[in-house]
């Protein structure tokens, strides 16, 4: 893919870490603007579990079954898909691609396979691992959502354990133990990327050339 003035970001956790929040929280902290150059926005996946109380199609997720999820695998149309705990999770190649380029930031939820399948088509994806404090406090944390049984929970756990082995495979490594504290490293992050020489040669290119001319 041509290089874009957009940044694709990776942000893969443990459930209960605390990606989905702070997602949340930097879309908060930068909302969108007429300027596409400080736009982001969340990749909507498409995926064949159902939804869940309070999640909408088309903003949550593209809510699928499996034979049409499994044609879209056919046609080629996904950057990266997965099967998690017997459902399907897919990244859209179109959308996110359209997205890069015009000049929006896309953050992909997605775990250590999707990161690995991104990366080897879009080398410059910038990945983050976001990690909880201790076992204990991610325990607790799965509790107090109230979403699953003890039984779903200990499976989370031992899935937990199985993704945070990856955590070196990423270049960014944000542990989620103070909130505002990660937040504020995560919002480092991406300035960071959208600072680079790549990035900014594409951003200011009218003025280079003013300040270059004769």
């Amino acid at each position: 893919m041509p290089q874009t003035l957009g940044n694709l970001f990776i942000l893969a956790a443990p459930s209960g870490a605390g990606k989905s929040s702070l997602i949340n929280a930097l879309l908060e902290k930068h909302p969108a603007t007429d300027e596409h150059n400080n736009a982001m926005q969340v990749s909507v996946s498409h995926t064949t579990r159902a939804p869940r109380p309070g999640e909408t199609d088309g903003v949550h997720y593209h809510f699928v079954d499996h034979a049409e999820f499994e044609s879209l695998i056919e046609q080629g149309a996904f950057f990266e898909h997965a099967e998690v705990f017997g459902h399907y999770y897919g990244t859209s190649r179109v959308v996110i691609e359209h997205t890069l380029q015009q000049g929006i930031d896309v953050f992909l939820d997605i775990d250590w396979q999707g990161a690995r399948q991104v990366k080897a088509q879009i080398p410059d994806t910038a990945t983050i691992f976001v990690a909880p404090p201790s076992k204990a406090e991610l325990e607790r944390r799965l509790n107090e959502r109230g979403q699953d049984s003890a039984e779903v929970i200990a499976k989370r756990m031992v899935k937990a354990v199985s993704e945070i082995s990856h955590y070196h495979e990423f270049d960014f490594i944000v542990v989620n133990d103070n909130f505002d504290a990660a937040l504020s490293e995560l919002d480092a992050i991406v300035t960071t990327r959208r600072l680079r020489k790549e990035k900014q040669i594409i951003r200011h290119q009218q003025l280079f050339e003013n300040l270059l001319g004769s």
